[in-house]
């Protein structure tokens, strides 16, 4: 690892919203960033999101069933971040986000506070990235 200061942004891509997620790649904890809306220029704001962040890279939430087939999503998702690789110098990750979204929501619900819809995303973008944390011992980033 070259910069202490390097982060990961994780990404909870969905068709309405973008969940955000950050960690420093060596203390390596997790936490909510932001949600950002899919516009016609949402690659550009990822861009300069990680940018900001000083990104050494980025993790993409792979939608698939319970079976771990892919489904629509897994290709529109996947086809996104094919387009979002032309558009970055750092590398792109996949990490499986099955019930990412759904453990959020019960988290969320349990706190007894209100949540929106953005603040399931950015959490289970949180889960995304604390998945692909757990499962890298090292990372070459």
């Amino acid at each position: 690892m070259h910069n202490p200061n390097a982060r990961i942004v994780a990404l909870d891509i969905g068709d309405k919203r973008i969940g955000v997620a950050t960690a420093n790649v060596v203390a390596r904890l997790a936490s909510p960033l932001k949600t950002l809306d899919v516009s016609d220029d949402v690659i550009e704001q990822i861009k300069q999101l990680t940018a900001e962040q000083t990104a050494a890279a980025v993790v993409l939430g792979l939608p698939r069933n319970l079976k771990g087939e892919d489904t629509d999503q897994t290709r529109k998702v996947r086809e996104f971040g094919e387009r979002l690789q032309h558009h970055l110098d750092i590398p792109i990750y996949w990490q499986d986000e099955a019930l990412t979204s759904h453990v959020s929501e019960e988290k969320l619900k349990s706190g007894k506070t209100p949540y929106q819809k953005s603040d399931i995303d950015a959490l289970a973008a949180t889960y995304i990235l604390e998945d692909f944390l757990a499962s890298k011992e090292e990372l070459a980033v």
